[in-house]
């Protein structure tokens, strides 16, 4: 990511209005995004950032800035790609997950630039914006003071029977398309004259891309479903008369919230844009007054002890209760056993499963090695739909982050001269860290692939030799043992722990592992690690799958908040993260700093 660019000041007409720059900023993908900046009157070191709603832009919040009175705080607003003055077809981007990445990204540079630590950072959002803030918070956990959610656009109001799955056919028919909003600018406001700039604004656009509409529809469910994973403080703020949203989603995911601070606001007969309301004054200072609030309170430590209590722990212990004999979902789930059975005969990759549990290396290198494989074309056939189920295209996903981040990680030792030593301790067959071997052999580089299973390790070893490779040393080793973790000679400059936490619930062990890999890497090292804070098949998976040691396989997904927090409480500092679509797993990348 480069430093944003092109900074000028806006013209005004009205001279009391708060005077912004306009920047841009180079994305992760090349892309551009454009932004403004709305400067303090001195020096600061807080900020507040602004989500626009969808068809809208950053322009659109000017009216909001001069109402607020907050000139001691920088003030950020993006056009979110294909809006506004960012380049790119109007309403489309390709997957509201890389909207989201924008987000983080975005916040990232702007404050960075100004010397604003995220912990001091306030967002406001509104519509499909507050969708995508929340998704940030909910997916990347950054650290922020508070939330301020507008008519979150949680569950849009399509109107027509049968609309989404009608648009599911349309985006496998066409790989674009778009649809016309149907909003009029007197559904949103009371104001006429607010209505009237919204309907002559030029830089509004009507459309809207398929693709991100049923995004939103996905990821909207899956952030209310478990927005118990949230902890931020937040305010909502809800529209009484919304023609354009649903509110049941709105206060469901209110009532799920984690929170410790956790406030809703009703507003009677307001239409969909709250902040452009004729009696938009209210809404507006009561934000001001969260944000204000919020900056005043001690921020909560970063949870670290979920497995304790809280949303997850509580999914956890339902899953590991029965469920009730009249329970249709019991008879259902039992069904699927002797499917799965059946299916294990032909698919090799379901017969793998069941002989080495279904989290094992052996089981994941198919996985990884992604090609169809059974007895007869219909074990073909089997083994393809199994490959391609949620939990392991997201599996696939993260080996290519863990590619990426292992990459710039790599960059990063040897732009500083050193050579690079990679430790896995839990690497399985390894077969990433083969790739990335392969991938840099023009380097002085070389590999520790540590492991407790010796099938995993043996199959590693007879990897290395069809590929070649001398520089990688494969050894039996407890990942959960901090003195042995702590003890590898020579010392790992970067080190990785791909999959392995996510497989148990207790935070003990991951303590200790990460207390061990923080003894071993140097410090300025690199650490790359996982974690799944969500799946979509977590119920199923628990009771029907067994893990690599025969027993159910339960799993207690960490919400990121909480990874990060056992990361940084070992001595590691997250400074890049990524996640696949669905949300499943993410990979960050964190540095070895002094404690």
């Amino acid at each position: 990511m480069t430093a944003a660019i092109a900074t000028e000041v806006e013209p005004t007409k009205d001279v009391t209005s708060r005077p912004c720059e306009l920047r841009t900023l180079r994305l992760s993908d090349g892309a551009e995004l454009f932004y403004r900046v709305w400067p303090p009157r001195g020096d600061s070191d807080r900020a507040l950032v602004l989500f626009h709603r969808g068809h809208e832009h950053s322009g659109r919040w000017q009216d909001f800035v001069d109402r607020v009175d907050l000139a001691d705080h920088w003030i950020f607003a993006w056009d979110a790609r294909g809006h506004g003055h960012t380049p790119g077809e109007r309403g489309y981007a390709p997957s509201l997950a890389r909207m989201v990445r924008d987000a983080d990204e975005f916040v990232r540079a702007a404050c960075d630039e100004r010397g604003v630590p995220v912990e001091n950072v306030a967002v406001v959002a509104q519509s499909v914006g507050a969708v995508l803030a929340a998704a940030w918070v909910h997916d990347y956990a950054p650290p922020i003071r508070s939330l301020v959610l507008a008519t979150p656009a949680f569950r849009v109001k399509l109107y027509v029977p049968f609309a989404i799955p009608g648009l599911r056919i349309l985006r496998k028919l066409k790989e674009k398309a778009f649809i016309k909003s149907y909003v009029k600018p007197r559904m949103l406001t009371h104001d006429a004259e607010q209505a009237r700039l919204y309907a002559a604004d030029p830089l509004v656009s009507p459309r809207i891309a398929v693709n991100i509409l049923l995004d939103l529809f996905d990821t909207s469910a899956r952030i209310v479903a478990d927005a118990g994973a949230i902890a931020v403080p937040t305010l909502l703020l809800v529209s009484g008369s919304d023609f354009v949203v649903r509110q049941g989603p709105q206060f469901r995911f209110f009532e799920r919230l984690s929170s410790a601070v956790k406030e809703c606001e009703v507003y009677p007969g307001f239409f969909h844009s709250t902040f452009f309301e004729k009696d938009r004054d209210q809404p507006i200072a009561r934000a001001r007054e969260f944000v204000l609030r919020a900056e005043g309170r001690k921020s909560d430590e970063l949870r670290a002890t979920s497995h304790e209590s809280g949303h997850t722990k509580d999914v956890y212990d339902r899953l590991r209760r029965p469920l009730p004999i009249a329970s249709p979902r019991r008879w259902w789930f039992a069904l699927h056993k002797p499917l799965l059975r059946l299916g294990g005969m032909l698919s090799e990759g379901i017969r793998t499963g069941w002989r080495t549990g279904f989290d094992s290396g052996e089981s994941l290198d198919h996985v990884y090695r992604n090609t169809a494989r059974g007895r007869t074309p219909l074990g073909r056939l089997i083994d393809r739909v199994y490959l391609d189920s949620p939990g392991w295209r997201g599996i696939r996903q993260r080996k290519l982050h863990v590619q990426a981040l292992l990459d710039r990680a790599i960059a990063e030792v040897a732009a500083a001269g050193k050579p690079v030593r990679l430790l896995d301790v839990a690497a399985g067959p390894g077969r990433y860290v083969l790739d990335t071997l392969r991938q840099h052999a023009g380097l002085d580089i070389a590999a520790l692939c540590c492991d407790r299973d010796e099938g995993g390790l043996a199959a590693g070893r007879r990897l290395a030799a069809e590929m070649g490779l001398d520089n990688v040393e494969y050894r039996g080793s407890d990942a959960f043992d901090p003195r042995a973790i702590a003890g590898i000679v020579p010392r790992p400059n970067i080190a990785i722990v791909s999959g392995l936490y996510e497989l148990f619930p207790e935070n003990g062990p991951v303590r200790d592992s990460l207390r061990g890999l923080a003894e071993a890497i140097e410090e300025g090292g690199w650490l790359v690690y996982t974690n799944q804070p969500w799946h979509p098949q977590q119920e199923m998976i628990a009771r029907v799958l067994p893990n690599r040691d025969g027993q159910p396989w339960i799993m207690r997904c960490r919400t990121q908040a909480e990874m990060d927090a056992l990361a940084a409480e070992a001595g590691f500092r997250k400074e890049q993260m990524l996640i696949d679509e669905a949300g499943i797993f993410t990979v960050s990348l964190a540095r070895r700093v002094r404690k």
